[in-house]
């Protein structure tokens, strides 16, 4: 059964095919305790208005209030202008701003890398169509402005998964492609990338071209992982994964240190397609590095094939800075690790909480009150990798500005198509920290020397202090890219990194 057109030649790309209409669960209703797959429907477009002078575009009609900065919130920056992208095949003439343009989809990059200070963004988020699915071969083609959890919400009735998923399910597909996104299965699965088959780019000239590795492979290499530089992404077309459920048999083990955590991690790899650990900053001496790992497989449970998207909380308002404290950190964390009153437990949970366990709470960046948060990640390359990351800990833990959100793994040597992504084999530690000033700055100076001097490397989509020594050090293979930047695309991350 195909639920969409037949494959379109490359003269047929700029119609629009087929829409998603969400209204189609209320009339369904569910079968068996499952949501029932339905067909992706043809529906009524909205009448198109054309706009021919650049002057003309402005912040969509379509959400007036949307305020375009990163999750982090941090840095503070105006863009010149906003302008909505409503039709792949209505685009306004990318060259003729007098200002750079950049893609801009959910905005959930931590740092400036979406961001486009004083330049033009380029709203990708009305591109939020669905063209074909294959639910037998698990291929999927959708516009660029479509989030994975729209995704989720057309594919899993059908008995299909993303083949890799960050910790949001709120991020465009376009948005997945350009920062080349990994999640728990890295070691197993590597990144979204390599399950891209093809995608549309469009050049500030004008020119299309269909990407893939055999059709310009060379642009294909460039724009997965390409940070929105090369061009627009009008659709993208990627493998799927089979599911046999939408629940997970997940074990929570605790740890009481970083030893026990590269013990357990190493045990892990080969019987669980997904693993990942939160580790408690603030402890230190013989529990240094102590949390909770966290492992699973997808559970074969019949009759279980069914999205969940209900938020069950949310922030409505900045938090004052001073509930984010050392004393409110320790307190938590001291919480957290002794949640689990076992060693070990084994439990079956639905995907939602064990992927996205933060999206079940609208606007948490707003936590970090009104100055916002840095996120720090970085990867050290197997080798000192144990005496590195306990050395990074130590010096968060000696700060007293620990982070509550801090992520530990080990990434898999599987390759990406992509020239400029960021994972490799070696460890990755992920950490938030409330922005203050002066200090927040003075401990990722420490934390980026600690990384620098082993070789690591650093993930743009969550950086906001990367120097352009440390860009160039982290992505060796930068001069080829730069080749492939489109001369009318530039973000606030590149203008920075690129600085002389």
């Amino acid at each position: 059964m195909n639920l969409g057109f037949a494959p379109p030649t490359s003269s047929q790309y700029n119609t629009r095919d087929l829409d998603y209409d969400r209204t189609l669960d209320k009339r369904l209703g569910t079968l068996a305790g499952c949501r029932r797959p339905r067909p992706v429907p043809e529906v009524c477009s909205p009448s198109r208005h054309v706009l021919s002078k650049v002057q003309n575009y402005h912040i969509s009609e379509d959400n007036p209030m949307r305020t375009y900065e990163s999750w982090g919130r941090f840095p503070k920056v105006r863009h010149r202008t906003v302008v909505p992208i409503r039709w792949r095949d209505e685009l306004p003439p990318l060259d003729a701003f007098d200002a750079p343009v950049l893609p801009h989809g959910m905005g959930r990059s931590y740092g400036d890398v979406c961001l486009n200070e004083d330049g033009v963004l380029l709203d990708t988020l009305p591109l939020n169509r669905f063209i074909h699915f294959d639910p037998e071969q698990g291929l999927l083609r959708c516009e660029a402005g479509v989030t994975l959890d729209q995704v989720l919400e057309l594919v899993v009735p059908y008995g299909w998964f993303l083949p890799v998923t960050p910790g949001t399910k709120y991020v465009t597909v376009a948005g997945a492609v350009a920062n080349d996104v990994h999640g728990k299965n890295h070691h197993h699965g590597g990144t979204f990338g390599r399950y891209v088959t093809r995608f549309e780019l469009v050049r500030s000239d004008g020119r299309r071209y269909i990407c893939s590795p055999e059709e310009n492979p060379d642009l294909f290499r460039a724009t997965i992982g390409g940070l929105g530089l090369t061009g627009l992404i009008t659709w993208v077309e990627f493998r799927l994964k089979p599911i046999p459920s939408a629940l997970i048999e997940e074990e929570l083990i605790r740890f009481e240190n970083l030893d026990e955590f590269f013990e357990i991690s190493a045990q892990s790899d080969v019987d669980f397609e997904y693993t990942v650990a939160w580790v408690d900053c603030l402890a230190q001496g013989e529990h240094l590095g102590r949390g909770i790992f966290m492992r699973g497989n997808h559970a074969d449970v019949p009759n279980a094939l069914y999205p969940n998207s209900k938020r069950t909380l949310g922030v409505p308002v900045d938090f004052p800075e001073f509930v984010l404290n050392p004393i409110s950190m320790k307190v938590f964390n001291t919480l957290y690790y002794h949640r689990m009153r076992e060693k070990r437990k084994r439990v079956l949970v639905h995907y939602e909480p064990f992927f996205y366990p933060l999206d079940a709470v609208k606007n948490w960046n707003r936590i970090y009150g009104r100055r916002g948060m840095l996120q720090f990640q970085c990867v050290v390359p197997f080798g000192d990798h144990q005496e590195v990351i306990r050395a990074i800990i130590d010096r968060i833990a000696r700060s007293r500005r620990a982070s509550f959100l801090a992520v530990l793994k080990e990434f898999g040597d599987v390759p990406s198509p992509g020239l400029m992504s960021f994972p490799r084999p070696g460890v990755t530690l992920t950490l938030d920290f409330p922005y203050e000033g002066v200090p927040t700055m003075h401990l990722f100076d420490d934390l980026h020397a600690l990384v620098r001097d082993a070789g690591g490397a650093f993930y743009p989509a969550k950086d906001t202090h990367m120097t352009p020594e440390e860009f160039r050090a982290s992505y060796p293979q930068w001069e080829t890219f730069t080749r492939f930047v489109d001369p009318h695309f530039s973000s606030s991350f590149w203008r920075r990194v690129m600085a002389r």
